[in-house]
C-alpha cells in the first residue's frame, strides 16, 4: 500500500512539473524552385510537441493535407507519383533539442534540434536550426531546412526534371501551448 501511494505521489509530482508543449495546427510549407516552374504548398494541420524536461521534439504532417499547388493534377502527381502518400502518408521529424531554453522567461532563442526526418519511408539524420519565441504561456517555433529528394529515394522522371527542384525548401511554424 505504501508503495502505491509513493508511486501516485511521484506521478503527480512529475505531472505537475510537466513541460510538454504541443500543437495540432502548425503550418508546414514547401517550395520547389526549378528552372521552369515554382511549386509551393502548405498544410495547416501539422501536429507536434516539445517536452522541455527531456528535450524531446516531434512533429508530423499528413502529406495529403498540403494545398496550394499550381493545379489539382500537380497535387495528384505529388501525392501519387513522387511521395507515394498512400504508402508513406506522413512526413515526420523526431529528435532532441541540442541547446537549452529557459521557458520560464519570455524571450527569443536560437537553438538546434538533432533528429531524424522521415519522408517517403526513408529516414535521414538532420540538425535543424529553430527560432523559438517564449511569450507567457505560448511558445512559437520557426524552422527552415532543405530536403534533397535523392536522400529520401524520391525519383523525378527526366521529362519533368526541369519543373521540380532536386532540393526542396521546407518551413515549419507552430504555436505550442501546455496541454
Amino acid at each position: 500500500m505504501k508503495e502505491i501511494i509513493l508511486y501516485i505521489l511521484i506521478f503527480c509530482a512529475v505531472t505537475l512539473n510537466a513541460q510538454i508543449y504541443s500543437c495540432k495546427d502548425g503550418v508546414s510549407k514547401f517550395t520547389s524552385e526549378a528552372p521552369l516552374e515554382m511549386i509551393k504548398a502548405q498544410s495547416k494541420m501539422t501536429i507536434g510537441a516539445i517536452d522541455f524536461s527531456n528535450k524531446n521534439v516531434a512533429f508530423a504532417v499528413a502529406l495529403s493535407t498540403f494545398e496550394g499547388f499550381n493545379s489539382e493534377l500537380q497535387k495528384e502527381h505529388f501525392l501519387e507519383n513522387y511521395v507515394e502518400a498512400s504508402k508513406y502518408p506522413k512526413a515526420i521529424f523526431k529528435g532532441k533539442l541540442i541547446d537549452d531554453i529557459d521557458i520560464s522567461k519570455n524571450g527569443n532563442y536560437s537553438v538546434r534540434a538533432k533528429g531524424n526526418f522521415e519522408i517517403h519511408g526513408v529516414s535521414k539524420e538532420k540538425i535543424v536550426k529553430v527560432k523559438v519565441v517564449v511569450k507567457d504561456k505560448e511558445i512559437v517555433v520557426d524552422s527552415s531546412f532543405d530536403v534533397p529528394l535523392s536522400d529520401h529515394d524520391i525519383k523525378i522522371p527526366k521529362i519533368v526534371n526541369q519543373k521540380i527542384a532536386s532540393v526542396i525548401a521546407v518551413q515549419l511554424n507552430a504555436t505550442l501551448k501546455v496541454r
